[in-house]
């Protein structure tokens, strides 16, 4: 069907709904009050419904960039009203009749007309798919010469979709669940032991470093090193500053540094494309990257994702319906957990079912459409987080029924990016990779009674608070929301000045604690610690709730200590004589003593007790699911690859480190002719010997 057949089909579709809310709602009419002939109200909603349609493709564009001033999610609760207020403008400039209506009743009309109008749009080009195909060719080839002056891309692109929070068994038991219908196609549907069709993707495990979250895996996997992250918050005593990886300020100094070490601008320095990311890759084209929030100006592209989808009116109604109904439905699980007494269980009142829909929601359908323009635009290299999984299973639990539901959901959005990739001016092939696992486990403070920070102050024989306090969250989509809302991504104890009695500061990254000394310039040695709290140590390392703890020792360098007075120094630790990390799995020790090597790693470093028989870790954070430290599931996070591309890595050789993840993905880049991403002299003389 021809473009113009198909806009006279959904411009027939609109005035048919129009006539039919006409006839079911009281308040909204399409005749004066002394009543008009059939034909002409007919004529009033063809000529009402064609008003509203162009005033919907001229002004609606206008009307959303004018409004990126406003905060996204204010814009995401006007997107009703606006859209109501156009349908009023179409009945009263109408050149045949005037109709009239409520404005509650505009409101719920023009967003069922803009639903239909859209529904009917896309069955028409779909159906037609060779027209379809065509257009979106001469789309995307207009695009690539008016970027470039170029001739149309060359060579199939890479999308590099991450699943934030999904570990490797997670995501085979949902596989096996039939969660996922899209990612078991590409591994092969297996029926009663047998695959039903051949697979097009290799799955391969991970192991992250010991600091298990986004902030350190994902500048690995995009900028080549995590070097210096040694949780996702922690303090550093020079500035006197806390860095928080979801923090837009941290997050740009975090991605200069990598640079600098590096020599290297990222994985997308060359037609690249950085969607809903912390950091940049060194993309040029960049949407909702927390690393550049901070920035104001015509450089700072990252709320430009948000005109880009809510340009068009049938996209806002639609995902504001679904952060409605993602917000309705996070009431009622919650309700049923706190009826049911479900154990663990944290709170989950407040802003959070607004916070949980926007990750689950307005990011997801955002990031979603920002891929599928880069595949029409035939960009070589595209890659982009959905942090839907990661904010749901923080509270509900990464095995709940809520996260499953959430796996459901993303997984339709990576059938419309394979679907949207038969269609792009070039062959793409979907990487899909995770950054990190969640762990299980109820909270340190829900078991014993008191938080990590109480239970230090405890040893240093300081007075403990009688009501407990609750922590931050690492969740990433808190900052992403508060990014969206133009507010300071910034928490308490930002800075911290040293006085004569300077308390412990205490920080929480899942099941990793970090305890710093202020007014100490330099790393505590354990020898230190014990001169000034003799009891702090020994209290950490022989509590139940604690695996092991971390500190520097002037006679030993790096020491772990356990219970029953176990202290090993770093060097002496490997996976045949683990000594207080035998419950921690092989590469514990290689991560502790990367770690150990950090500038800016803590005083004391601790990380909860973790059992290997249920997996289960206790979050210094109020969270069920968890990840941050070593324990479990959450260090454990997958690389699902097209079998075009060279195997990760050889036999009998384990992937290890996001740092080691971003060399497998450059390489791929290269096999695939996409962007050369130079290597640093560091890298040539690495390689050369």
């Amino acid at each position: 069907m021809s473009g113009v057949w198909r806009m006279l089909a959904v411009w027939a579709v609109s005035a048919v709904t129009m006539l039919v809310l006409a006839g079911a709602l009281p308040d909204f009419r399409l005749q004066s009050v002394d009543g008009d002939s059939a034909t002409r109200i007919a004529v009033t909603a063809a000529v009402g419904a064609g008003v509203f349609g162009l005033l919907s493709s001229l002004v609606w564009p206008l009307l959303v960039r004018a409004l990126l001033l406003v905060p996204a999610l204010v814009l995401g609760l006007l997107v009703f009203f606006l859209n109501g207020s156009l349908l009023l403008v179409a009945l009263w400039v109408n050149p045949v009749g005037h109709g009239e209506a409520a404005p509650e009743t505009a409101v719920v009309v023009a967003a069922a007309m803009s639903a239909v109008a859209s529904a009917t749009g896309g069955a028409l080009a779909v159906r037609d798919d060779d027209a379809y195909r065509r257009r979106l060719y001469r789309l995307a080839d207009r695009r690539r010469r008016r970027a470039d002056g170029g001739p149309g891309p060359v060579g199939p692109g890479i999308v590099f979709l991450q699943l934030d929070g999904v570990g490797h068994e997670s995501l085979r038991q949902a596989v096996a669940d039939g969660l996922m219908p899209t990612v078991a196609r590409w591994l092969g549907d297996v029926v009663d032991g047998r695959p039903t069709h051949r697979p097009t993707h290799r799955l391969t495990p991970w192991r992250t470093d010991w600091s298990s979250q986004t902030g350190a895996s994902q500048l690995g996997i995009l900028h080549g090193s995590n070097h210096d992250v040694p949780a996702f918050r922690w303090y550093e005593k020079e500035s006197r500053e806390v860095m928080v990886c979801n923090r837009p300020s941290s997050a740009a100094e975090l991605q200069r540094r990598a640079i600098e070490r590096t020599g290297d601008g990222g994985l997308l320095t060359v037609d690249g494309a950085s969607r809903g990311n912390l950091f940049s890759g060194g993309a040029d084209q960049l949407a909702l990257v927390l690393s550049i929030a901070a920035r104001r100006g015509r450089r700072n592209r990252s709320r430009a994702g948000y005109f880009a989808y809510f340009s068009d009116p049938a996209n806002a109604v639609r995902t504001a319906m679904s952060f409605v109904a993602d917000v309705l439905r996070e009431i009622g699980q919650s309700t049923r957990a706190r009826i049911g007494k479900q154990r663990p269980r944290v709170k989950r009142g407040g802003l959070y079912p607004f916070i949980r829909a926007f990750a689950t929601v307005v990011e997801r359908d955002v990031v979603v459409a920002a891929v599928i323009g880069d595949m029409l635009a035939g960009r070589s290299a595209v890659y982009a987080d959905l942090v839907a999984y990661d904010e749901v299973a923080h509270h509900s639990g990464p095995g709940s029924r809520d996260a499953a539901q959430v796996l459901e959901r993303l997984d339709r959005s990576l059938a419309l990016i394979a679907q949207v990739a038969e269609h792009a001016p070039r062959a793409y092939r979907i990487v899909l990779l995770s950054d990190h696992g969640q762990s299980p486990g109820e909270t340190f403070l829900g078991r014993y009674g008191l938080s990590l920070g109480n239970l230090v102050r405890a040893g240093c024989g300081l007075p403990v608070p009688r009501k407990a306090q609750r922590t931050h969250s690492g969740a990433e989509a808190r900052a992403a929301v508060r990014a969206a809302l133009r507010l300071r991504v910034e928490e308490g104890a930002e800075q911290h000045r040293p006085s004569r009695r300077s308390e412990p500061i205490v920080l929480a990254s899942g099941n990793l604690g970090l305890v710093s000394f202020p007014d100490v310039p330099h790393r505590m040695s354990k020898e230190e610690i014990d001169a000034r709290h003799p009891a702090l140590l020994s209290t950490l390392a022989n509590h139940p709730g604690i695996g092991f703890v971390l500190v520097r020792s002037a006679e030993h360098g790096g020491l772990v200590l356990g219970a029953h007075g176990a202290e090993i120094p770093v060097d002496e630790l490997s996976d045949e004589q683990p000594g207080p990390l035998a419950d921690f799995g092989p590469g514990a020790a290689d991560a502790v003593r990367r770690t150990h090597t950090f500038p800016h790693v803590a005083d004391i470093m601790v990380n909860s007790w973790f059992d290997p028989a249920d997996g289960e870790v206790l979050a210094f954070e109020e969270q069920i699911g968890s990840h941050g430290g070593l324990g479990g599931a959450q260090g454990r996070p997958f690389l699902l690859s097209p079998l075009a591309l060279s195997e990760p890595v050889g036999d009998g050789t384990e992937l290890v480190g996001a740092e080691h993840v971003h060399r497998v993905l450059r390489r791929w880049l290269r096999e695939s002719d996409g962007p050369q991403v130079p290597l640093t002299a560091r890298e040539e003389d690495r390689r050369a010997a």
